[in-house]
């Protein structure tokens, strides 16, 4: 493809070392600079100004595995990072990589920046995806030679597959925190965000066989939401169809079900967005 396509971005991956005296570590998330309107450096250096994309360790099962290679690991600590760093960009992304510098003095020793790398992207969002799930997210088993959809991040990443096919991915907002609807400190983020016909979607993953409690969650976000914004709907995208006879899955639809939040297993996902697609792009052009 034309060079000109392609955006030169600059990544750090974001790594935990409990233990200081071995030199061992785990990848926790990753940081994306996209270059703004002020001059930019080539791919081996970096954006100079610019926005920042975040990707953290979110689910409870690889926390879990954290915990089990770090009995130790500061849990507390891992799930303050992401509002911390909202926190230190708030209003300043043109100034990110000066801010991001600046706050690796002040970081935890257990918290550590990875050199900077560059790269070129076509899609910004696209390559943060690919990253975190190259280097930071747990690899999963493959079931002939298919990886299996399992978990919320697996769920997450097929919908953002699906959007961005129907070119509605960059209309949406990505990771929204609920704070401004419930309180604040509240560390919980929508996985998507829309807007149309003055209605507010949102799109949350949940993985029925995994993290059924993430329904129970969604349920009372959306209810704090829509005291704030009566005027919003909410979809919970499900690895599969809930099954009848099975007793947790029937929690996790009666429960949304009651909070009026519709259930849209992934088989069904690239329908629903093929049928919003055309109201999305004509509202962000």
């Amino acid at each position: 493809m034309p060079e000109e396509t392609l955006q030169p971005c600059a990544y750090h991956v974001v790594r935990y070392q409990p233990n200081l005296i071995r030199d061992e570590w785990v990848n926790i998330g990753v940081l994306l600079f996209i270059p703004g309107a002020g001059p930019g450096a080539g791919p081996g250096q970096g954006p100079a100004q610019g926005r920042v994309r975040q990707r953290w360790l979110d689910e409870p099962a690889d926390l879990a595995r954290l915990r089990r290679l770090h009995p130790a690991a500061d849990e507390e600590l891992l799930l303050r990072l992401p509002a911390e760093f909202d926190r230190q960009f708030a209003g300043r992304e043109m100034e990110a990589v000066a801010i991001l510098e600046k706050f690796d003095e002040t970081l935890s020793n257990a918290v550590q920046l990875a050199p900077r790398k560059g790269l070129l992207a076509r899609d910004p969002d696209a390559e943060l995806d690919r990253l975190f799930r190259e280097q930071v997210e747990p690899l999963r088993e493959a079931r002939r030679g298919v990886v299996e959809i399992r978990t919320r991040g697996d769920v997450r990443a097929r919908a953002a597959d699906y959007f961005r096919s129907e070119k509605i991915l960059r209309l949406m907002q990505r990771g929204v925190r609920v704070e401004q609807f419930t309180a604040p400190g509240d560390p919980m983020r929508i996985d998507f965000s829309y807007r149309r016909n003055g209605t507010r979607g949102f799109v949350h993953s949940v993985a029925l066989g995994r993290d059924p409690g993430q329904a129970k969650l969604l349920a009372y976000t959306a209810g704090a939401i829509r005291e704030r914004a009566p005027h919003s709907e909410f979809l919970a995208v499900t690895e599969r169809e809930p099954a009848r006879g099975n007793v947790r899955d029937q929690f996790v639809s009666e429960i949304l079900a009651e909070s009026d939040i519709r259930v849209v297993p992934l088989g069904e996902l690239r329908k629903w967005a093929h049928e919003v697609a055309p109201v999305l792009r004509a509202e962000g052009a």
